[in-house]
């Protein structure tokens, strides 16, 4: 089964052919069966999960709405001072409330997801020798996709063929002019920058078509790796740190640079 770290395989410096060997992959893509089987080891090709609201989680948000609170706050106060007829009608608001709200954020949930799948984006793979379109979550290592003008590339690829074909890859690089991308085998120590035969998740296609093998999916993509790095916090500095104080032994203050202050 193939390695998803397309750092440690260093994809640009392998010739395509050792590469299809190495993911176990052809030129004519996986059967999905295959592609089935890989799903399920390396998961969908997202960067970030899809967060689901079940029903349990949409009906107690309701109950952490201000307004809900002070209800139930005046309830308990009826309750409690023996106007047990107040404290029902209080909470049959409550609930009224509570409920109707679910069913309005529960039904505009459905209509979110259902939008969704109508305008799922979708890449052109060749799985069994045919060429077929699957959501771009089931792409896995392996495949072989056909990239033409304006496709979004869904993962990270090595070129194995291409007529004209330029990709715009500022979101990643920070180049504001498209780069001519071609089937070759660079240096190992070659920069993102410069490969030229590589294709990155999070970039799109401006002219051409090509012919490309997956080798890296969701996280496993640079476009992947760089979102993960944002997450981490960074360093703290000397300067957001502040001086350390301290009261040395004649009485006055000293710094964490060790100058004193005297009095």
């Amino acid at each position: 089964m193939p390695n998803q770290d397309s750092r440690m395989l260093q994809f640009w410096s392998v010739p395509a052919s050792e590469l299809l060997q190495r993911l176990q992959t052809t030129p004519k893509g996986l059967t999905d069966d295959e592609a089935g089987q890989r799903l399920r080891q390396f998961g969908p090709n997202i960067v970030k999960p899809k967060k689901r609201s079940d029903a349990i989680t949409l009906l107690l948000s309701q109950f952490k709405s201000p307004l809900i609170v002070i209800l139930m706050f005046a309830g308990g106060l009826s309750f409690s001072f023996g106007n047990p007829a107040d404290a029902t009608i209080i909470l049959a608001i409550i609930l009224v409330g509570s409920l109707l709200g679910f069913s309005q954020e529960r039904g505009a949930a459905n209509a979110v997801e259902k939008l969704l799948a109508i305008v799922q984006t979708k890449a052109a793979v060749l799985r069994d020798g045919n060429q077929k379109e699957i959501p771009v979550e089931r792409i896995v290592p392996g495949d072989v996709v056909i990239l033409n003008a304006g496709d979004l590339i869904p993962a990270d690829c090595l070129v194995l063929e291409s007529k004209d074909l330029f990709a715009d890859e500022a979101s990643l690089t920070g180049k504001t002019y498209p780069v001519e991308k071609t089937a070759a085998t660079l240096p190992r120590e070659a920069p993102l920058s410069h490969r030229t035969n590589s294709l990155f998740m999070g970039t799109n296609v401006i002219s051409g078509n090509a012919q490309a093998v997956v080798v890296g999916t969701g996280l496993g993509t640079e476009f992947g790796k760089v979102s993960e790095r944002l997450k981490l916090r960074p360093p703290e500095t000397e300067f957001g740190h502040g001086p350390e104080v301290r009261l040395s032994p004649h009485g006055s203050y000293a710094a964490a640079s060790g100058r004193h202050i005297r009095d």
